[in-house]
């Protein structure tokens, strides 16, 4: 590559893509890499500011900017991924499904510290959908040391991304309250994890209704298990009043609890537990009243088959408090206003 001026270009090849901008009109390549500048395109050249040029001079030693996203590119690609043409220098790579975005933060760390080049991706554990962009990349120079991108690329031995799909289809919703198995009260909270559960081809396939009464409730979720659900979800009763049985009755199933307790609002009362594979989930009131709470930050990853641990758990709090979406603190939470 070779610094030449515009008026002098006419015969050479062009390095890179030259874009043309006119507000609120149009932003994009007035030329492609690799045109053969004419007499006729110089009065364009120097319209939009170029009295010099870089054209192409062969180095077996550098790679062009194309050549080098391309190579960031298969650092990140992974199934379920597409991508569209290079403009520019940057690609982007699109999801094809509706499914959780995973990033491995570390590999993505190594390749951004490393100069001269990027990676910029949307924030992990978060739903994507068909079409949705997941990433961009390019280098920063016109043109980039072949031994430099060998060396980024030697570090990263799986895709940086990963989509994983929804493939928990089957829910228990076991609901709980003297105040509905007594029918005082009519039953809101199951309708709400109804829908929450169909944005992601989740159906409920069982359903009880307890007593404040923890033998009851246990019996009632391992009957569910018995069934063949994925998941199961236990609502109500999880404070600290004295009817509140519901962390007991999940206890007594003989499930690893991961954690009674989040730190995030709403949704401090929060558990999670398994029983062998299957998540078996206590869910504060909060979740019955509130927009977004923890259950949706976490309800996502279950769906996906993603286990969630105590130390991820207790890294919600930074950033933890939901203020129903209108003002959202938790850059994580991909939901949005």
């Amino acid at each position: 590559m070779k610094l030449i001026k515009t008026q002098d270009a006419v015969g050479h090849v062009l390095c890179h893509d030259i874009t043309q901008i006119i507000k609120g009109v149009t932003k994009d390549a007035l030329f492609r890499k690799g045109h053969i500048v004419t007499e006729e395109d110089i009065p364009l050249l120097l319209s939009v500011g170029k009295e010099h040029l870089y054209v192409w001079e062969n180095d077996e030693s550098m790679m062009h900017e194309n050549d080098a996203a391309m190579v960031l590119l298969d650092m990140c690609k992974n199934e379920y991924m597409s991508y569209g043409e290079i403009k520019e220098g940057k690609i982007e790579l699109k999801s094809e499904i509706h499914g959780l975005l995973k990033v491995d933060r570390k590999a993505l760390f190594t390749v951004n510290s490393f100069g001269q080049m990027m990676i910029a991706t949307r924030h992990g554990n978060t739903v994507v959908n068909p079409g949705d962009k997941l990433a961009g990349m390019r280098i920063i120079p016109l043109v980039i040391e072949k031994e430099k991108m060998d060396k980024v690329r030697s570090f990263i031995t799986s895709p940086i991304l990963e989509i994983k799909p929804f493939v928990l289809k089957k829910a228990a919703v076991i609901t709980t309250g003297s105040e509905v198995y007594k029918g005082r009260i009519q039953d809101t909270f199951t309708p709400v994890i109804q829908a929450k559960l169909a944005e992601f081809g989740c159906e409920m396939v069982y359903h009880a209704i307890c007593d404040d009464d923890d033998k009851m409730v246990t019996e009632k979720i391992n009957e569910a298990l018995t069934q063949g659900v994925d998941i199961v979800l236990c609502t109500g009763g999880m404070s600290v009043d004295p009817d509140d049985r519901t962390p007991l009755a999940i206890k007594n199933t003989g499930a690893n609890i991961i954690s009674y307790g989040s730190p995030i609002l709403p949704g401090a009362m929060f558990l999670l537990s398994y029983k062998g594979e299957v998540p078996i989930v206590g869910l504060p009131g909060c979740v019955m009243y509130a927009k977004r709470t923890v259950f949706d930050l976490v309800l996502c990853r279950l769906l996906a088959k993603d286990v969630v641990t105590y130390e991820e758990l207790c890294d919600l709090g930074e950033g933890g408090l939901c203020l129903g979406c209108d003002i959202c603190t938790y850059p994580n939470c991909g939901f949005g206003k």
